[in-house]
């Protein structure tokens, strides 16, 4: 299997962590598949990408997770009554009290207050160095043209926004899963046939079919692929493609392929783990690992917007901002 290089590395990662339980198969649903179920908290202030200034380090010790933990929650403490940022709505350097009314407060926010149970410097495993590959020519030339247009041309119509804006998908949800910001909860549900996965953010809902089924034609296109499962040992491996042109997760392109791993550790722990392929964005697969951890509260409903008010209103100030140009250029 292509991914197999890939797997091995992530696996060759683990046997160096710190010592941890050992995956519990006695964890297991009524047919006798691993048991998955339930709603898991996927929150980290491990960053993805590790910081250049840690080099080689693929481990905090354990003093310098704890300080790290605690300078989070310390700082969360600070921000707690500090009122929203201003923003100017092209997002420039101007942040004055004339600007947009701006983003939320910390008090919104929900980034959690812990590094993920391994001490990793990063979510990145492969390549060693915990950081994205090197971006191919081609997703180089691509991600420039695009920031280009989107400084000259940042809300010209709704299909200018993102996906997030529009409150079609959510910018942690994936697939794969990222994670950021707040909403960071997934519910597994199975049967014998499906396994379906539910995002709080967004209230993402995939359905993955566990029979076999061939893949859906290549033309035909979903915001958040078609996917299909199967289990190897006790590990669900999800295989997804035929992603939508407009979805450009981190300026990925339609032909991008994900493979997701998910394991269960133990009654509190659920080890997800993705490998990302797409040669017209970087030079080599790249692959990702997060322990989300048990949670005993329910999700709830994200209404993005409340009923996406907010798409009328930046296009609405987009085109206060150009009736304002126009007046300025005709008074000169």
């Amino acid at each position: 299997m292509r991914h197999g290089f890939l797997v091995a590395a992530v696996l060759a990662t683990f046997l160096l962590l710190p010592a941890a339980p050992a995956a519990q198969t006695d964890l297991r649903t009524g047919w006798g598949d691993p048991d998955l179920q339930g709603i898991w908290d996927f929150r980290t202030i491990t960053p993805l990408e590790r910081p250049e200034e840690l080099g080689d380090r693929a481990f905090l010790t354990a003093e310098e997770a704890a300080n790290l933990e605690q300078e989070v929650v310390d700082r969360n403490v600070e921000l707690a009554n500090r009122p929203a940022r201003r923003t100017t709505v092209t997002e420039s350097v101007d942040r004055g009290e004339d600007g947009a009314p701006g983003f939320y407060n910390n008090f919104w926010l929900d980034r959690g207050t812990r590094t993920v149970g391994t001490r990793r410097t990063s979510l990145i495993v492969d390549p060693p160095n915990g950081r994205l590959p090197e971006m191919s020519p081609e997703g180089r030339e691509r991600t420039d043209a695009t920031r280009a247009y989107r400084r000259e041309h940042p809300a010209d119509s709704w299909l200018d926004r993102s996906a997030y804006d529009r409150c079609i998908l959510g910018f942690n949800a994936g697939p794969p899963i990222t994670p950021g910001g707040y909403n960071q909860n997934l519910q597994v549900f199975q049967t014998p046939d499906e396994v379906v996965l539910v995002t709080e953010m967004v209230h993402t809902v995939r359905v993955v079919p566990l029979d076999g089924r061939p893949p859906l034609p290549d033309h035909v296109r979903q915001w958040s692929g078609d996917s299909r499962g199967h289990w190897e040992g006790d590990t669900l491996v999800i295989e997804t493609r035929n992603f939508y042109d407009q979805r450009r997760w981190r300026g990925t392109t339609p032909d991008m392929t994900l493979v997701e791993r998910l394991t269960r550790v133990d009654a509190d722990t659920l080890e997800y783990a993705y490998t990302v392929t797409d040669p017209g964005t970087w030079t080599r697969p790249w692959t990702a690992s997060i322990p989300m951890q048990r949670s005993d509260q329910p999700l709830y409903e994200y209404a993005c917007h409340e009923g996406n008010y907010s798409m009328p209103g930046i296009l609405g100030g987009a085109r206060a901002d150009e009736a304002e140009a126009a007046a300025e250029a005709a008074g000169r």
